[in-house]
């Protein structure tokens, strides 16, 4: 796995200016500490790079993620925290359209593997639960009342779920009345808290969260140890299901928002048990980073898994900002730095195992269910009091891919994408690039200005460097890094992931595909040999062989109901394989070959695009190995 590592050079800056005694901008409140101040900037920045690349898997067509429904509540719902915390408000179009084209009815496998019943309900209880909070915290963002009444609406529908009769109480996880679990009654007590601390005079709400806190306190979920199981056994016992951290997250953030309601210090009491087991031996850690039961080495989170821990950390954002205790707060910012320095990659892509532990058999996977959770980390660390001044930098491509020619220099172009938030006024940027001994960069240093106008929408500038890359390099990759400065108080460090190769071979699915991977739409990956795209999603590889190629081709081992594509300029297309046949169990699985030489652009790239040629049934193109040859 590649990973950024722009932190180390940042805190260098970060301490340089602290030990010098550097002032403040003069914008800053007096008092401020310049180093507590220094990093909030940077938590605000950090968070809106990875929020950037979440909002880039968003299908606007279908308003969601794909392809997943709940999953897709927490997303936006983490946007939402995104926008809260940090004051960019460029999302919320983006909200508006899921609440519009998605609250209607749907058939199963539209949306969802189950009908949708409207108004974001289903058999599902906790998946209706999750879009009711989603919409409360849009109602937060906009006060468009809107928002709050199809919550309400959720809730309503909930309320029809919950059923003495059988343990006592609690709301049934399914349509079919089979389960009662944690997951369902902590969302249960967090929806009907956050309505009645939003609805003047409510107490009907009020009563259903109070009966709720009640009953799942003496369910029995919650074992000895203060960790929530899973659910209850057809006696209604603890069933000794797994200790999923965001049942243990929402229990915590069920109690918070419920003593929000009441300012009973026994709620708090009961917070502080919980979260204090979730961080003690037997709990959720690992060498002080939150862990999950499926991040161990040998096991691999499922798409459900992926975003639990982020939940969690929403949750425990909400302990820290309410009881300001010092190792609460020291969590969040282990947790974030973990995140940053360890579990990102060269796009800023964030992965499953927040400690960045990776092996051949269970690679740390990245997706936009695991960018999803782990923004919740560094959401956490952002101050609750958004800092006004805050500078990002990225590079684009982040991880290309050079093939070189024989006998010369070959030539990368990379962009500095910079983003700014500041009180109105003019923001000079100067950016220093650094790469590899001998090589070049042109131009080493470079000054640009941005315009701020607060932290709705950042400013934008760029700058544009080309690298060039001696003859004779040896393949493998190496680092460009871009640092980006303002005055005293604001840095930030980006770095490229150059891949210089002469051969293309690559399993799809692990990290060695990342870098021909072009565009990956909305394509999803299971694992190692998985890349599909269903419906009207693609994805698409770029071979930018060398200068003087005259001949290539590539090989890929594909099955299910595919389209592929060939391209000189990734624009113009032309179809080349078709599979007309609507399978759905890779029985075509096989190695096609394909002829790249009539399409090679004038640059000599070649690019490969993969879609559904069933779009309607789910079973697009699953390719598994790619390889490419030329001469």
């Amino acid at each position: 796995m590649v990973v950024n590592r722009p932190a180390r050079a940042l805190r260098a800056v970060l301490a340089g200016a602290v030990a010098l005694g550097l002032g403040l901008a003069s914008a800053q409140p007096a008092g401020a500490d310049p180093g507590r101040d220094a990093e909030g900037s940077t938590a605000v920045a950090r968070a809106r790079v990875a929020a950037d690349v979440l909002m880039s898997s968003y299908e606007p067509v279908k308003a969601w993620f794909p392809s997943s429904w709940w999953n897709s509540a927490v997303a936006l719902q983490t946007i939402g925290d995104y926008m809260q915390r940090t004051g960019d408000r460029r999302y919320l179009s983006q909200l508006d359209n899921t609440f519009e084209k998605d609250k209607g009815p749907f058939p199963a496998g539209y949306l969802s593997g189950d009908p949708l019943l409207g108004n974001f309900t289903s058999r599902a209880i906790d998946d209706s639960e999750w879009w009711g909070l989603t919409w409360v915290q849009a109602y937060d963002l906009t006060k468009n009342r809107k928002y709050l009444d199809m919550a309400v609406t959720i809730a309503e529908y909930v309320e029809g779920y919950w059923d003495p009769s059988t343990c006592g109480g609690g709301v049934w996880w399914d349509g079919e009345r089979t389960y009662k679990n944690a997951v369902t009654n902590g969302l249960w007590i967090r929806l009907t808290a956050e309505l009645h601390n939003r609805l003047p005079g409510d107490h009907r709400w009020l009563g259903r969260a109070q009966d709720g806190w009640n009953w799942l306190n003496s369910s029995g979920m919650i074992n000895s140890d203060g960790l929530v199981n899973d659910g209850l056994n057809s006696s209604c016992e603890n069933n000794g299901g797994t200790v999923w951290s965001y049942n243990q997250g929402l229990a915590i953030g069920a109690g918070l928002e419920l003593w929000r309601a009441t300012r009973d210090p026994g709620l708090l009491t009961t917070v502080r048990r919980l979260a204090d087991a979730s961080i003690a031996s037997g709990g959720l850690v690992s060498d002080g980073v939150l862990n999950e039961y499926c991040d161990a080495p040998d096991r691999q989170c499922d798409d459900n898994g992926k975003q639990f821990k982020g939940i969690f950390q929403r949750y425990w954002m909400d302990l820290a900002d309410t009881t300001h205790d010092s190792r609460y707060v020291a969590f969040v910012q282990q947790q974030a730095s973990s995140v940053w320095d360890h579990d990102r990659d060269a796009s800023n892509r964030l992965g499953e195992r927040w400690s960045g532990l990776t092996n051949a058999d269970h690679p740390n996977a990245f997706d936009w269910r695991t960018q999803a959770s782990a923004l919740s980390a560094l959401i956490a660390a952002v101050p609750k009091q958004t800092p006004d001044q805050s500078l990002s930098a990225t590079l684009s491509p982040a991880q290309p891919v050079v093939m070189p020619a024989s006998g010369g220099p070959t030539h990368v172009k990379l962009k500095v994408d910079l983003q700014a938030t500041a009180p109105a006024g003019a923001l000079k940027v100067e950016v220093q690039a650094a790469v590899p001994a001998g090589w070049a960069v042109t131009p080493a240093r470079a000054t640009t200005t941005l315009f701020p106008r607060g932290n709705a929408v950042p400013a934008r500038s760029s700058v544009q460097l080309d690298v060039t890359i001696p003859a004779g390099t040896t393949d493998g990759h190496y680092a460009v890094t871009a640092t980006a400065t303002s005055g005293d108080r604001l840095a930030f460090s980006a770095q490229a992931d150059i891949l210089v190769a002469r051969t293309v071979d690559f399993d799809t699915g692990t990290a060695a595909e990342t870098p021909w991977l072009w565009d990956a739409d909305g394509s999803q990956s299971n694992g190692v040999q998985n890349r599909f795209a269903d419906g009207n999603s693609y994805f698409v590889y770029r071979f930018p062989f060398p200068a003087d190629t005259t001949a290539a081709h590539a090989v890929l081992t594909i099955d299910n109901e595919y389209v592929v594509q060939v391209s000189g300029d990734g624009q113009n297309w032309t179809t080349v394989l078709t599979e007309t046949r609507q399978l759905h169990d890779g029985e075509n699985k096989a190695d096609q070959t394909i002829d790249l030489t009539p399409y090679l652009g004038p640059d000599k790239a070649a690019y490969v695009r993969v879609s559904d040629s069933f779009p309607t049934d789910g079973w697009g193109g699953r390719v598994y190995h790619v390889s490419a040859a030329y001469s």
